[in-house]
């Protein structure tokens, strides 16, 4: 009986692991889905805990190339510190993060546009302004 000795992983069960990985670490882009994971009690198991700590090798630019959400490797860094693990349980620092993520975006799509806008080009037109009345209405 082979009790102690560990068969290597086939390129499919790599594949798959890698896909896996990937998704659970994008998931916790979102502030929604940790505080669903701390409510279930999750982040207090130590098997967990190490799970977040194997999973920093996403930082490493030849995985977080692959990566959708980059502001999961933040919440990723941050999942490392216990205080933080503890005060994902609350309602109120859940709807802080998710309303500092959505404000981080905007700002982000806004400045990204001014960015990769060429210097020399003109300023995009105001939109016309809408009519001072609505529609005419038919007579009856």
């Amino acid at each position: 009986m082979m009790a102690g000795k560990v068969m290597p992983e086939t390129e499919e069960q790599n594949r798959i692991r890698f896909q896996v990985e990937l998704e659970f670490v994008q998931c916790l882009a979102n502030p929604n889905y940790i505080h669903f994971l701390a409510q279930r009690g999750y982040l207090k198991e130590q098997t967990f805990v190490n799970y977040l700590k194997y999973l920093q090798y996403w930082r490493e630019p030849e995985y977080a190339r692959y990566l959708k959400y980059p502001m999961c490797l933040h919440f990723l860094e941050l999942l490392q510190h216990e205080a933080f693990r503890r005060e994902c349980v609350s309602a109120q620092v859940c709807k802080f993060m998710d309303d500092q993520a959505i404000l981080l975006w905007q700002h982000y799509t806004r400045r990204r546009t001014r960015t990769l806008q060429p210097p020399d080009a003109p300023a995009l037109p105001a939109p016309p302004a809408p009519p001072q009345q609505g529609p005419p209405r038919q007579q009856t």
